[in-house]
């Protein structure tokens, strides 16, 4: 696939690579099999790849937009997100996913709203939806000292 990379560093050493063109998977076997075809480099560097219809980036703004057909893959921490639009606030190390937002993880964990907001040096996750939708996250909850059997 042709394409190309912009990378991008922030404040606190994160690391963004931008390319374009899209191809949109999202589920977690397929997430799987795109972390495994990440470079070991970029995981270990920690290096967030954005993929989209169209970027910008304002250098006296230190905002980067991504829109239309928006996936965003984090090898190292496994994960996948789609959305309509996604903006990364360098200043504020802050990344905003919004328009039909679908993340998910190897492990299996999703979420799904209209607006996922990432908070990187608080290393939390804000997730909100339209007024009478609801935000939807499904976890695998099992005590690390109990061994499932089947």
């Amino acid at each position: 696939m042709h394409g190309v990379v912009l990378v991008v560093q922030g404040l606190n050493g994160w690391l963004l690579r931008l390319w374009l063109p899209l191809v949109l998977l999202v589920s977690p076997a397929a997430v799987r099999s795109q972390i495994d075809g990440a470079s070991v480099e970029a995981a270990q560097a920690g290096v967030l790849t954005i993929e989209s219809d169209q970027q910008t980036a304002n250098s006296s703004t230190g905002v980067i937009t991504a829109s239309g057909n928006v996936r965003l893959v984090h090898a190292d921490r496994g994960l996948v997100a789609t959305g309509r639009q996604a903006q990364y606030f360098s200043r504020e190390q802050r990344i905003v996913l919004s328009g039909d937002v679908d993340v998910v993880q190897t492990d299996g964990h999703t979420l799904r709203a209209d607006q996922v907001t990432v908070l990187l040096e608080e290393q939390r996750t804000l997730a909100t939806t339209n007024a009478g939708d609801q935000v939807i996250s499904s976890w695998t909850l099992q005590d690390p000292g109990v061994a499932v059997t089947q």
